[in-house]
């Protein structure tokens, strides 16, 4: 198991695909805890309201959600992109499998980022996961797999929001 960090890191805005930050599909998020957990919480760009993975009249542009976080008012840990039917794209989450400070990741992750052709593959906000972007779609919007043999696996195509930080591996 990789030892998890409360720590995050601003996004690298340069390393983000210009297909992803032309799209009207990003929130803000915060770092909150619930039952006693981190968890990562959407918020609409600018306000201390929430944003819904599944309600596009809560997302912005990225300059908006990139500006709101820059501004720091209110406080926002980072920029999230969220996934809909209307976009080409499908995101997979890999968790616990990559060590933040020296960068290496799991064998059974390795597997899975190797055989990725052409897509944009970063560290997640913690550094112990890693995030992979592909064009393509997900049965159903989502899957789940877990455990495979010590990480976790899932996959979205819609319905969901990946926080994004520019730290591609």
């Amino acid at each position: 198991m990789i030892k998890a960090t409360t720590a995050v890191y601003p996004p690298v805005v340069e390393n983000i695909p210009e297909e992803f930050t032309e799209r009207p599909q990003w929130v803000c998020w915060r770092l909150e805890e619930r039952e006693g957990k981190q968890t990562k919480v959407p918020y609409i760009a600018g306000t201390n309201r929430r944003a819904s993975s599944t309600d596009l009249m809560t997302w912005r542009t990225f300059d908006q959600a990139l500006a709101a976080y820059e501004a720091g008012e209110p406080p926002y840990d980072g920029i999230g992109f969220a996934f809909c039917s209307a976009d080409p794209f499908v995101g997979v989450d890999l968790d616990d499998c990559r060590d933040p400070e020296s960068g290496a990741v799991a064998e059974w992750a390795q597997r899975i980022i190797s055989r990725v052709e052409e897509g944009y593959i970063e560290a997640s906000p913690s550094g112990t996961g890693v995030h992979v972007i592909v064009e393509g779609t997900a049965r159903g919007g989502r899957a789940q797999k877990k455990d495979p043999p010590k990480g976790k696996v899932e996959m979205y195509s819609r319905e969901r929001f990946f926080t994004v930080t520019g730290r591609v591996l």
